[in-house]
C-alpha cells in the first residue's frame, strides 16, 4: 500500500490554501474515480484533502431562473432533484445513462466533471500512455480504438471524455465556478475541458489547487434531451451520444423553423464536443430530417476516424438526427426505409464491417 496523509477541510479556503501548498495533494470528494487509480497504481497523491462534508450540496433556483448546482451534489440527487427533472431533462437523463446507482450515490457534480479518461491504456501502467507518462507514446493509436476519439484527437492521444453529465452541461451552456488562490473565476463549461493537443496530461483548464465549487445554469430551453448509444443497456460508456436543447419559432410555419439550437457529443473526443458548425447550420432553417442529417454531416466533415472506430460516423448522423426529431416533434421515419435514422446501426460504405469491431 501506498502511504498518503488525510485532512478534512473546514472550509472551501482552507481546501484550496491545503491542496495548493502541497504539488501532491488532491482533493478527495466521492473518490469514485480517484480511489479507482489509487488502487491501480496511476494515481498517488501525498495528501487527500476530504472537501465531502462542506456545504457545497444544494440545488438553488436563482429568481432570474438560473440554477446553482453545488459541486458535492451527489449524481443520484441531482438526478432526482424535481425541478432539474422538469426543467432540464437532459441533465436528468444523461445523469441517470451514467455508471450505475451505487455509484450514482456517491459521485458528485464536481468529480463528474473531473474524472479521467477510461482508454484501457491510460488505466494500464504497463503500457506507454502520454496521459499518464507525458513522453512515453499512445498505445491506443495502434491498439484497440472502439471507444476513441474521431474528433479533435492529436498524435499524443485519441481517449474520450467519460463524462455524461458533461454532455448535457455542455449543451446547456452551464459554467463552472472555480475556487482558487488567486480567488473565484466563472468559466465557460466549453472552455473548462481541454483537447489534448501537445499536453494530453492535462484534461481540463484548471491550476493545481482550484477547486470546482459549483455548476451554474442559465435558465432553461423549452425542450432539451440527451441520448447514449452504447455496448449494453447499463453501466458501460457511451460509443456515442448527444445532448441538445432546441427552441422553435412559434409563427405556425410547417416545417417550424429553428430559431435557436444548441448540440453536445460525448464519446467522440477528448472532452465533451459542442457541435458548432452543426448549431451553424440549423439556426434560421426549417426542422427537417434533412436538415438535422445536413447539420451533422458539416460537423462530421472534420471527423478522423481510426481504424476501428468508423462505425461513430454514421452513429452520430443518426443519433444526432433521432434526438432533434424527437424534440422538434415530428413523426419517426419506416423503420424499413432507406436512410432512417437508427444509431444502433450501419449506414453506408464507410461503417462496412461495424459488427466486427466488438470486443
Amino acid at each position: 500500500m501506498i502511504p498518503f496523509d488525510y485532512r478534512r477541510a473546514e472550509d472551501a479556503a482552507a481546501a484550496v490554501a491545503l491542496v495548493s501548498a502541497n504539488p501532491d495533494a488532491a482533493f478527495l470528494a466521492g473518490g469514485t474515480n480517484l480511489v479507482d487509480r489509487m488502487k491501480l497504481g496511476i494515481a498517488d497523491p501525498t495528501l487527500l484533502v476530504d472537501i465531502s462534508r462542506l456545504p457545497l450540496n444544494t440545488v438553488d433556483v436563482q429568481e432570474d431562473g438560473r440554477v446553482r448546482i453545488g459541486t458535492n451534489v451527489r449524481n443520484a440527487d441531482l438526478a432526482a432533484n424535481t425541478f432539474v427533472r422538469s426543467r432540464y431533462p437532459a441533465l436528468a437523463q444523461a445523469l441517470l445513462a451514467g455508471a450505475s446507482g451505487q455509484l450514482r450515490n456517491l459521485a458528485t457534480t464536481g468529480g463528474n466533471l473531473l474524472q479521467r479518461t477510461r482508454c484501457v491504456y491510460f488505466q494500464n501502467p504497463t503500457t506507454p500512455c502520454n496521459k499518464r507518462e507525458p513522453g512515453t507514446g499512445c498505445s491506443a493509436v495502434d491498439g484497440y480504438t472502439r471507444y476513441h476519439a474521431i474528433l479533435g484527437a492529436s498524435e499524443e492521444c485519441i481517449a474520450t471524455h467519460p463524462s455524461d453529465m458533461a454532455v448535457a452541461l455542455a449543451a446547456l451552456d452551464a459554467s463552472v465556478v472555480v475556487l482558487g488562490p488567486a480567488g473565484e473565476r466563472i468559466l465557460p463549461l466549453s472552455e473548462f475541458h481541454r483537447l489534448p493537443g501537445n499536453e494530453p496530461q492535462r484534461d481540463t483548464v484548471l491550476e493545481h489547487g482550484e477547486l470546482i465549487t459549483a455548476v451554474e445554469l442559465p435558465p432553461a430551453p423549452a425542450r432539451s434531451a440527451y441520448r447514449k448509444v452504447r455496448d449494453r443497456a447499463s453501466y458501460a460508456f457511451a460509443l456515442v451520444s448527444v445532448a441538445a436543447a432546441l427552441e422553435l419559432e412559434d409563427d405556425g410555419a410547417d416545417p417550424p423553423v429553428i430559431r435557436d439550437v444548441r448540440i453536445a457529443l460525448g464519446g467522440v473526443a477528448h472532452k465533451p464536443w459542442r457541435a458548432l458548425q452543426a448549431e451553424a447550420v440549423l439556426r434560421g432553417a426549417p426542422a427537417t430530417i434533412a436538415a438535422f442529417r445536413a447539420a451533422a454531416d458539416a460537423e462530421l466533415a472534420q471527423a478522423r476516424p481510426l481504424r476501428g472506430n468508423g462505425f461513430k460516423v454514421p452513429m452520430v448522423r443518426n443519433t444526432m438526427a433521432a434526438v432533434l426529431r424527437d424534440l422538434a416533434g415530428l413523426p419517426a421515419p419506416d423503420a424499413g426505409a432507406a436512410g432512417t435514422d437508427h444509431p444502433e446501426g450501419p449506414d453506408g460504405p464507410e461503417d462496412a464491417g461495424w459488427e466486427e469491431q466488438t470486443p
